[in-house]
């Protein structure tokens, strides 16, 4: 009898007094209980591996097809491979070098756990609260291109400063102290205090040619219309020496630890040594014409001499006659300067007529690199901060410019001298650069960063803008 209701017939009133048992279940299996195994561990009934972790290349899943394919058919398969996996292995082969096999042998291969390792960089995208699956290559930012502020922050008016492209009449000391050649006197500004105090005056019958600080600051030499190099202490304000030996003007100085070189319109250089009673020690012979640039090396090991001869001439300690003599430039030689961040490394420019900057290996004499700037090349001088240069210029444009090295790409160019720039020295600290022209203005520009760190000279106390007078 089937115990369901609805295959039932039957009267009215008896379905209530009717009891049906149903019929139990047989098994032909006796019961074993369901219990959970002790060594594995019971998980979801979905698996969702993630795809960025799963080391795909140790199962030649990335691998590069077979060279026998046609290249058609290799494009096809890497976006096939970016859109399967999502990043487009390299080309060349399985990443990181492996060559279809393992990276490593103790490596997890089934261990579909996020990784997070540490961020190489305080950039990096996981360092960011970016979620890693939804993480993507993140390098670091590009560098800010350094802003130079194109006008200068003080402006000094210099009158008397002369517009002779030979002469070189403004230098700064380690001291903090900018001198200045003005007709027959010399004069002192103090960088911290904003003090003048006139140094000398020659007389009618000479005139300032050229003046040098020592490396310490505390002795300036003065080059004279009539030939003379005299050696004054700057903070006595008092003369305590004076050395002969040219015949005429002395146009160009410059200082090692011990010599003081001096360059004249006679064609010589002389070495004076101020701790021996003669007027010089030795004597270089080499130029054609007016010695008009001259710089020693960092390391006082060689002289860098220019002339109106367009001659660069090296010289070392030792050497009567130059060991190289660079004949490359077209005019005259006047801007020099060495790298402080390379050795062997000097820079020199030609006059109007050649208006090009080039770099030189003292070590074979070969020439490393040349750029034509458009316009005279007056004054040359490396940054000890930084591995640029600045330079200033003549007839036609009268800029400064600003160049990165080795690159030579320009950084910036500053204008608002009206004549030549004809004078240039750079502050102690190597962040600010003082310009002078025969427009008798010394003009103050922040040009470099600090050592440590790239922010601006701020402009406050005496480097706020405004103009006075030197004297």
């Amino acid at each position: 009898m089937e115990s369901r209701k609805s295959r039932l017939n039957l009267p009215a009133g008896m379905e209530s007094s009717l009891r049906l048992d149903p019929v139990p279940s047989v098994s032909f299996f006796p019961a074993i209980p369901k219990t959970p195994s002790p060594k594995k561990t019971t998980y979801g009934d979905r698996f969702i591996p993630c795809r960025s972790s799963s080391r795909l290349q140790n199962f030649a899943l990335t691998e590069k097809p077979s060279p026998s394919k046609e290249g058609g058919n290799d494009a096809y398969s890497r976006l096939l491979r970016a859109e399967l996996f999502g990043h487009d292995p390299s080309p060349g082969g399985t990443p990181g070098g492996a060559q279809g096999s393992p990276i490593s042998p103790n490596k997890n291969l089934f261990r579909f756990k996020t990784d997070h390792p540490a961020p190489s960089s305080p950039f990096a995208v996981s360092s960011m609260g970016i979620g890693h699956d939804n993480a993507v290559e993140v390098s670091t930012p590009p560098k800010i291109p350094r802003k130079i502020p194109k006008t200068p922050h003080k402006v000094l008016d210099a009158p008397s400063l002369q517009d002779d492209f030979y002469l070189n009449l403004v230098d700064w000391s380690s001291q903090n102290v900018l001198s200045v050649g003005l007709g027959t006197c010399v004069y002192l500004w103090s960088a911290t205090t904003s003090k003048v105090t006139k140094l000398c005056d020659l007389g009618n019958r000479d005139g300032v040619c050229s003046i040098q600080w020592s490396k310490e600051g505390s002795y300036l030499a003065i080059g004279t219309s009539l030939g003379d190099v005299q050696i004054w202490d700057g903070t006595r304000c008092k003369m305590i020496r004076n050395m002969g030996g040219h015949s005429t003007r002395t146009g160009v100085l410059a200082w090692s630890s011990c010599i003081l070189s001096s360059g004249s319109r006679d064609k010589n250089i002389l070495n004076h040594d101020l701790r021996i009673p003669s007027d010089f020690a030795s004597q270089h012979v080499g130029h054609r014409s007016e010695v008009c640039g001259l710089k020693w090396s960092h390391d006082d090991r060689e002289l860098a001499s220019g002339g109106n001869d367009n001659q660069l001439l090296i010289w070392n300690q030792r050497s009567q006659s130059p060991i190289f003599k660079l004949t490359e430039h077209t005019a005259a030689v006047k801007a020099i300067t060495w790298s402080p961040h390379q050795h062997n490394l000097v820079a020199s420019g030609g006059g109007t007529a050649d208006r090009c900057i080039r770099f030189w290996n003292t070590s074979n004499g070969n020439m490393l690199n040349c750029v034509d700037t458009g316009s005279q090349v007056c004054n040359l001088a490396w940054s000890k901060n930084v591995n640029e240069l600045v330079s200033t210029h003549g007839y036609s444009q009268n800029q400064i410019m600003v160049w990165k090295y080795p690159s030579l790409n320009k950084v910036a160019t500053l204008t608002g001298h009206t004549l030549r720039v004809l004078y240039l020295a750079m502050s102690p600290d190597g962040q600010t650069i003082v310009t002078g022209a025969g427009d008798e203005t010394l003009r103050f520009w922040n040009v470099f960063p600090s050592i440590k760190t790239p922010a601006p000279v701020r402009h406050t106390g005496v480097w706020s803008m405004g103009r006075t007078h030197i004297r």
